[in-house]
């Protein structure tokens, strides 16, 4: 559910995860860029928030 949010809103899905500053530094640059570019950058912020649900999952599994 985290991927699918991630494609449409990153820095809330990376908020989600409890990285509460990553979120925000990403929010700040996210939004002029997607305003600035339109929306040719969205794409990296897509990948940063995939590779972040991603770690989040591998920690959890190597806690188990």
């Amino acid at each position: 559910m985290n991927y699918v949010l991630a494609l449409f809103l990153p820095p809330l899905s990376i908020l989600l995860l409890g990285r509460v500053f990553t979120a925000i530094i990403t929010f700040l640059i996210w939004v002029p860029a997607i305003l600035i570019s339109g929306g040719l950058t969205h794409p990296m912020f897509i990948l940063l928030a995939w590779i972040l649900i991603y770690q989040s999952h591998a920690d959890r599994r190597d806690r188990a």
